[in-house]
C-alpha cells in the first residue's frame, strides 16, 4: 500500500481521482480484517494529510469510501473502519463535514444495534448541523434531535434528553410526515414520564394508545404505560379524571394493572399485597427514592410528642414515588370513608408516624387535593364532602348524573335522619311511579 501510495502522488489530478479510488477496492476485498483495517488508514490519512492530493479529490476518494463501508457486511469490521476512518479525518473534520456527517449515521446505526444507545447518542451529538459545505434542513435536524431524545431515554438519560427534546419542540412545526410527529409525540410522553409528571404522561400515553398507525402491541404497550403513570400521579381531581378515563377503556380490563387501576378509581384502599405485585412492573425510574425536607421530618416528629402512648410505625414519610402515590391514595380513600380521623389512625392507616400523617393531610389540603381541615387541639383530621372529585369520577367519567343529598351540615344526628327522609322519599316516589303504570295497585 505504502508503494502504491508513492506512485500515486506523482500522477496529474485528473487520474489521482480513479487512482486512489482503486485501491479502496483492493484493501476491502482481503480476507485478513487487520490487513484491510492497517491499508484503509493509510489510504486515509495519505488523502487527508497530504496537501499535494487537493481537496477536491480527497472529498472524491473519501465519499467512495463512505459508499463502500456502507455497502460492507461484516458489522464489527465495518464498526473498526468507520470508527477509524472518523479518528483519521478529524483534525480536518471542517474540510470533509458531508463525509464525516455520513459516517457517523453509519456508526450511529452500529452502535444502535449493538444497543449501545447512549454511545450512538454521542456520535449524532458529534454531527454539524450548521455546516458552511451543506444546508441541512429543518426537518433532517427534527429527525436527529428525536432520535437522540430516543436514545437517551432507553438509557435512562432523561436530563440531557429534555435538552435534545426542547430543540426538537422548536422544530416540529416542520414534521414533514406523520411518523415524526408520532415519534416526537412519544417522546414528549416518555420525557413527561421519566421527569415524574405522572398525570401529564398518562394523557399522552392514553392519547397515542388510541393510534391507528401504530402496531397493535406497542399501543397496548402505551395504555399500560398510561395505567402506570395515572396510578403513580398525586391523588386528587385532575388524576380522578384520568382514571375515570382509563376506567371506562374497555381495553384496560385485559391489563395485569387493571386490579389495581379499578381500587384507585373506586376509592378502595389499597393492600400491601396488591401494591407490592405492582410494585414489580415499574420501571427503576418509577421507584425512585424521594427524599424528605428537613422541616417536614421536624414537624412530623415534634407532632408525636403527644400522649406518650407507643405508635405503630417509626416512618417520617413516603420513601420512594409509588409510596407516596398509594399513602395520598388511602389518605383519599380514607376521607371517602370517616367523617373525622385522628392522627394516629391516620398513620395507622398509612404506615407513618403521626405527625408524619398529619403533614401528609396538610399538604394535600393546601394544594386543593383534599377536602377538609386540621384540629390540631384535638388532633383530628376533619373530612368534607370532594364535590369536584365526585364529579370528576361521575359526569366526566362517563358513569352518568349521580343524584345526592344535599349537605346540609348539620349534626351526625340529624344528618342521618335526614338520608333517612330521603331513602324513604325515593321509595314513595318510586310506589306512586308503578302505581301509575298499572304494574302495583294501590294499598287502601
Amino acid at each position: 500500500m505504502d508503494l502504491k501510495l508513492a506512485q500515486f502522488a506523482s500522477l496529474s489530478q485528473k487520474d489521482k481521482g480513479p487512482a486512489y479510488t482503486s485501491l479502496i477496492q483492493q484493501a476491502i476485498s482481503q480476507s485478513d480484517p487487520d490487513a484491510v483495517v492497517a491499508d484503509l488508514h493509510l489510504l486515509v490519512n495519505a488523502i487527508v494529510n497530504q496537501d499535494s492530493i487537493g481537496l477536491v479529490v480527497a472529498r472524491q476518494v473519501l465519499a467512495e469510501l463512505v459508499k463502500v463501508l456502507g455497502e460492507t457486511k461484516d458489522s464489527a469490521l465495518r464498526k473498526r473502519l468507520v470508527e477509524d476512518t472518523l479518528a483519521t479525518v478529524q483534525p480536518r473534520i471542517v474540510s470533509y463535514e458531508e463525509q464525516v456527517n455520513s459516517l457517523r449515521f453509519q456508526l450511529a446505526d452500529l452502535l444502535e444495534e449493538g444497543e449501545e444507545w447512549s454511545e450512538a447518542a454521542r456520535v449524532l451529538m458529534g454531527i454539524s448541523l450548521d455546516s458552511g459545505q451543506r444546508t441541512i434542513s429543518d426537518e433532517d435536524k427534527l429527525r436527529i434531535f428525536i432520535r437522540i431524545v430516543r436514545l437517551l431515554l432507553e438509557d435512562e438519560d432523561s436530563v440531557q434528553a429534555e435538552t435534545y427534546y426542547n430543540r426538537a419542540a422548536l422544530l416540529i412545526h416542520t414534521a414533514p410526515d406523520r411518523e415524526t410527529q408520532l415519534q416526537f409525540k412519544l417522546c414528549q410522553a416518555r420525557i413527561s414520564d421519566y421527569s415524574r409528571k405522572f398525570l401529564e404522561a398518562a394523557i399522552r400515553y392514553h392519547e397515542l394508545s388510541y393510534v391507528a398507525e401504530i402496531d397493535e402491541e406497542e399501543r397496548r404497550h402505551m395504555l399500560t404505560a398510561a395505567v402506570t403513570c395515572a396510578v403513580l400521579a398525586p391523588a386528587g381531581p385532575n388524576r380522578s379524571r384520568v382514571l375515570a378515563s382509563l376506567y371506562r377503556d374497555e381495553r384496560t380490563a385485559d391489563l395485569p394493572t387493571y386490579n389495581i387501576l379499578s381500587k384507585m378509581f373506586l376509592d378502595h384502599i389499597l393492600r400491601p399485597a396488591e401494591i407490592k405485585k405492582f410494585e414489580a412492573t415499574l420501571k427503576p425510574h418509577q421507584l425512585a427514592k424521594i427524599a424528605i425536607s428537613s422541616n417536614d421530618r421536624l414537624a412530623s416528629t415534634a407532632a408525636d410528642d403527644d400522649d406518650g402512648e407507643p405508635i405503630s410505625s417509626t416512618r417520617t414519610g413516603p420513601a420512594t414515588v409509588l409510596d407516596r402515590a398509594v399513602m395520598e391514595h388511602n389518605l383519599l380513600a380514607s376521607s371517602k370513608i370517616y367523617r373525622n380521623i385522628t392522627f394516629k389512625g391516620l398513620g395507622a392507616l398509612l404506615d407513618l408516624t403521626p405527625g408524619a400523617a398529619e403533614t401528609m393531610a396538610r399538604k394535600m389540603i393546601e394544594q386543593g387535593r383534599l377536602r377538609g381541615y386540621i384540629d390540631q387541639v384535638d388532633r383530628l383530621i376533619w373530612f368534607e364532602d370532594n364535590r369536584e372529585e365526585d364529579d370528576a369520577q361521575g359526569k366526566a367519567g362517563g358513569l352518568g348524573d349521580v343524584q345526592e343529598a344535599e349537605d346540609t351540615g348539620a349534626p351526625f344526628t340529624k344528618r342521618w335522619d335526614a338520608q333517612i327522609r330521603l331513602t324513604a322519599a325515593n321509595v314513595e316516589s318510586i310506589v306512586q311511579h308503578l302505581t301509575e303504570k298499572g304494574l302495583v295497585r294501590g294499598v287502601a
